[in-house]
């Protein structure tokens, strides 16, 4: 095995291949090391996160050192049929690089079980290894658009990609099968450990388009019985957040959650409720609400100017991070901040939100919680009588960046640092990284005049990303992962944003210039000769 850091909190393990890596990951689930949290596993890589006050880096990696990776081998699990329109667009090239015809391809590709080795990427995507053993290059160009059900191929993987996304893999055919459906118990259709079997299920017949059902105005919903904000302009973005949900990449969903969770916490602890509350994460302000009914509320984040209009016609500006009361009939207005880029909305007592798998947060990435709000949207508030006062102590961690300001982000060196030449480990540290208007939720994309240039060539087996990840791909241009990242991705990682800078990082505009401090030397992770015990 091999150990390298992943910021303060999480370490990558390297084994030699999914059979070890499987292996390992059985066995920390069968005896837990306490401080454990989570196990992201990959092709050949666990990332696994942990409570640093809890057990240090050096000791995990000693305890899993110690492991006995010789497995039994899982049980076989729940089989799932897939049935397969064999017409992808690569079919005839995939087939001329196995060296086969397109009906002995489809033959071996449906004549064996696959297993569901691990979920990633995004919610419902399952690598499926073993069955054909095929061995296939990801494309040179990644498509923009690859289908929903589209039955794919890459390195030693099948996968199904389980809704309309960009990738890389070579499509073979596609399915009608949906593989994630939140409606459903079990929302994944593939989870680790069951077995596929892939059917022909011929030609895919074309049909003519259905009639388009005629459009009618949706009934208005009876406003809630307490009192609301009702959304007259939602802005850019108006998102529901919370601190996220953790626990879930067996199932390939992400934590996502609030950017600046310290000023989530900072609003919800301003208005008495409890930190980890649902907030609205609204983005370049441009939000306006008006208030039914009575509301305390505060407004966190992003520099910005608050102002509140009475039914008479009387205007005030509370201040950033305090509490202030709506009344009946007064509108709310957020305007676009001088500095940073997200506000955060609370109410006391808490917004009436609907959980999806546990967590009010939007995953822009994987299309995973409630939807953005709309004008004419009513956000209902629940009644609050009794529990923790108000709060005026709240404060800003830091100052939120300006457009054309300079950023500096401390960053721990790896986990795979040691796939750049030195001279670009140089260059991550000296060279001013403009921020690109093409970033968003899922990172924030960079512009540097020398490009990071790599050393290790070849393709990067997919292993768990983390959030502050700068990613690398083949252009050289780094992307700095946030919240709604992928859960697994295929480039190198060279940095990681230290933990302590990861709410400034989701406040920084575009235009904005980036300075990396890099925090010592690309040291892997050395665990103790001597016994775990």
């Amino acid at each position: 095995m091999h150990f390298y850091p992943v910021n303060f909190d999480a370490l990558l393990v390297e084994l030699e291949n999914l059979d070890q890596t499987l292996a390992a990951f059985d066995a920390l689930l069968a005896a837990p090391i306490e401080g454990v949290e989570e196990i992201v596993p990959a092709a050949r890589t666990l990332l696994v996160y942990f409570r640093p006050a809890a057990i240090t880096r050096e000791a995990l990696a000693t305890r899993i050192a110690h492991l006995d990776l010789h497995s039994q081998g899982r049980a076989a699990g729940k089989q799932v049929e897939i049935p397969v329109h064999y017409q992808g667009e690569d079919l005839e090239e995939v087939a001329a690089l196995l060296h086969l015809s397109v009906p002995e391809l489809i033959r071996r590709h449906t004549g064996s079980d696959y297993s569901v080795a691990f979920c990633g990427f995004a919610p419902g995507f399952a690598y499926l290894s073993g069955g054909a053993g095929f061995e296939v290059p990801r494309r040179p160009s990644p498509r923009m658009r690859i289908p929903a059900g589209a039955v794919a191929l890459a390195g030693a993987f099948s996968g199904i990609y389980p809704k309309a996304s960009p990738g890389g893999w070579q499509l073979i055919g596609v399915t009608p099968l949906d593989m994630w459906d939140l409606a459903r118990d079990e929302p994944a259709l593939l989870k680790p450990g069951y077995r596929v079997r892939f059917r022909d299920a011929g030609p895919q017949v074309a049909v003519g388009a259905a009639p388009l059902p005629a459009k009618h105005a949706s009934a208005p919903q009876p406003p809630p019985e307490g009192p609301y904000l009702e959304v007259l302009a939602p802005g850019m973005q108006a998102l529901w957040q919370d601190l996220g949900r953790p626990g879930r990449a067996g199932e390939g969903v992400s934590q996502s959650g609030a950017l600046d969770r310290g000023a989530l916490r900072a609003a919800n602890r301003a208005v008495g409720n409890e930190p980890a509350a649902g907030c609205l994460e609204i983005l370049l302000g441009a939000f306006e609400a008006q208030c039914h009914g009575g509301a305390l509320l505060a407004v966190t984040g992003a520099e910005c100017k608050v102002e509140v209009t009475s039914s008479d016609g009387v205007t005030r500006l509370p201040a950033l991070y305090q509490p202030f009361q709506l009344d009946n009939g007064d509108r709310l207005v957020i305007h676009a901040p001088t500095a940073g880029l997200r506000s955060y909305l609370a109410a006391r007592g808490g917004f009436q939100v609907t959980p999806v798998l546990g967590s009010v947060a939007t995953d822009t990435l994987a299309q995973v919680g409630p939807p953005a709000l709309a004008r004419g949207d009513q956000l209902a508030i629940r009644p609050r009588t009794a529990g923790q006062a108000a709060s005026v102590d709240q404060a800003p961690a830091f100052e939120p960046p300006r457009p054309g300001s300079t950023v500096v982000l401390d960053v721990v060196p790896g986990p795979r640092a040691d796939w750049f030449t030195a001279q670009a480990l140089g260059t991550l540290a000296t060279q001013a990284w403009r921020v690109t208007p093409q970033s968003s939720r899922v990172g924030i994309r960079l512009e540097g005049a020398v490009p990071l240039e790599r050393q290790v060539p070849g393709e990067l087996p997919s292993e768990g990303t983390a959030v502050g990840a700068i990613q690398v791909p083949a252009n050289g241009q780094p992307v700095l992962f946030l919240a709604d990242h992928p859960l697994t991705g295929g480039y190198p990682v060279i940095g990681m944003v230290a933990n302590h800078h990861l709410d400034l990082a989701g406040q920084i505009p575009v235009g904005a210039t980036l300075r990396f401090n890099v925090l010592g030397a690309f040291e892997p992770v050395r665990p103790s000769l001597q016994d775990a015990e």
